[in-house]
């Protein structure tokens, strides 16, 4: 589990102009997020437009991060599901090799009551080979996982070893780190929420902005995690701007946008997504000459 504190980075999939997945600047993505203090990387998340890629795809951008990583950080697949059945034969089946967790949203769509939710991570705990990381963003779910629900789930199964908690709600996280067992991974899903989370006992973040200003932010949430908050709120400080503006038009336009402004990939989404509005985009621009 310690493999999971600090700094982990939801990447993206970067695309060509043909919507092609561009292999080689996903690779320059794993490299820079290496080189500049990331400590793990999330796979096939929310923010890899993971919905609107097929399996082939998804297998492209499994072995291209596997392979450019070559063992240096840990890796977490995003595996989720409203279909409990599905989501289980494909941990009991899929190919796993080179990653060690698994990250799993809790059911969208469906709208479950907390022991259908409770029921569901029984199933995936039993079928994962993998330890695995709970997810909860009920801003795309359409329901939260309550801290008493994450206890439950945190005391009775020994392999789900965290929660990524993005209900950008600062009290339920408060509540949460506070019911859980002390080995519970509490991880930040929300960048403007990291700093006071680690501050309040949560063990990191799984982030968007620290894709893009990488060696910025793994330093803030390692400050944090040594108790150094005045040293980490002026980094936090520094950042707070763009972590509003790369959210404001959802992700991952924003976090594109901003990747696009420094060179890394080329702005280009998948439809329904649509890349961030030139208004947006200028903005994002003006941050990045004025931060130094």
């Amino acid at each position: 589990m310690k493999s999971f504190i600090g700094t982990g980075v939801a990447l993206i999939t970067p695309f060509k102009e043909d919507l092609s997945v561009d292999v080689q600047a996903l690779e320059n993505l794993v490299e820079n997020q290496i080189a500049n203090g990331i400590d793990y990387l999330v796979v096939l998340g929310t923010t890899a437009e993971s919905a609107s890629l097929n399996k082939e795809e998804k297998q492209l951008v499994i072995d291209t991060v596997v392979k450019q990583n070559n063992k240096r950080l840990p890796l977490v697949l995003g595996m989720g599901g409203n279909n409990t059945h599905a989501l289980c034969e494909e941990l009991k089946n899929g190919d796993l090799n080179g990653f060690e967790a698994i990250l799993s949203v809790s059911p969208f769509y469906n709208k479950p009551t907390q022991e259908g939710i409770y029921q569901h991570f029984k199933a995936v705990a039993a079928a994962s080979p993998l330890p695995v990381i709970l997810y909860n963003v009920p801003g795309r779910t359409a329901s939260n996982v309550l801290p008493e629900t994450i206890n439950r789930i945190a005391r009775d199964f020994g392999n789900i070893i965290g929660v990524k908690e993005a209900a950008g709600d600062m009290v339920q996280a408060m509540k949460l780190i506070s019911l859980v067992p002390k080995d519970f991974l509490i991880i930040s899903g929300d960048d403007m929420l990291t700093l006071p989370m680690v501050l309040a006992g949560g063990k990191g973040v799984i982030s968007v902005i620290a894709q893009g200003l990488p060696a910025e932010f793994s330093k803030m949430v390692s400050l944090g995690l040594e108790g150094k908050s005045t040293e980490a709120y002026e980094l936090h400080y520094k950042m707070q701007r763009s972590i509003d503006l790369i959210f404001a038009e959802g992700n991952p336009a924003g976090i594109k946008a901003l990747l696009a402004q420094k060179r890394s990939i080329q702005n280009y989404l998948r439809l329904p997504l649509v890349k961030a509005t030139p208004r947006l985009q200028q903005q994002i621009e003006e941050f990045l000459k004025n931060f130094s």
